[in-house]
C-alpha cells in the first residue's frame, strides 16, 4: 500500500502498559519496516509507563511535549502529552543518553507557563523549579 510510516495515538490517555506493550508487539511483527510512532495522553498518569511498555516493543519515536502540554478537542478531559522532561528522565534512568539538555527544556516550559490556564505539573519541571 506504499505506507513507510504508522503513527498510533492514545488520544484520550485511556491506554495501560499491557495493552500498549501488545499493540505495539503485534504492529512491529506484522510490519517490521514501517517506522512506527507512539503518541500518549497522560490523562491517568500511564503516559511514561506506556512508553517505556512500548521500548520493550521495539519502538523508539514518540510523540511527547515540553511541559506535558496539548489536548484533544476531540476527546473532552483528556490531558496534556506526556512531558519531554520526564520521558528525558525515564530515558536517562534506564542508560539511554538523548543529548538534550533538561535544563534547557525546563527553561523553555519556564518560558510557557505564565501563559497558560494552568499550572505546569510534570515530574521534573516541579524539581527544577525548586533548584
Amino acid at each position: 500500500m506504499g505506507v513507510d510510516e504508522l503513527s498510533v495515538a492514545d488520544t484520550d490517555g485511556m491506554a495501560n502498559p499491557l495493552a500498549s506493550f501488545t499493540l505495539f508487539h503485534e504492529l512491529k511483527k506484522q510490519f517490521p519496516n514501517i517506522l512506527i510512532t507512539a503518541h500518549f495522553h497522560n490523562t491517568y498518569k500511564l503516559g511514561l509507563a506506556n512508553i517505556y511498555a512500548s521500548m520493550q516493543a521495539a519502538i523508539d519515536r514518540f510523540d511527547i511535549s515540553a511541559g506535558g502540554l496539548g489536548g484533544c478537542p476531540f476527546a473532552p478531559g483528556a490531558t496534556g502529552n506526556v512531558a519531554t522532561e520526564d520521558v528525558l528522565y525515564l530515558l536517562q534512568s534506564v542508560g539511554i543518553e538523548t543529548g538534550i539538555d533538561m535544563d534547557k527544556i525546563c527553561a523553555a516550559v519556564d518560558e510557557v507557563a505564565p501563559y497558560l490556564s494552568r499550572p505546569i505539573e510534570t515530574a521534573m519541571y516541579n524539581l527544577y523549579i525548586r533548584k
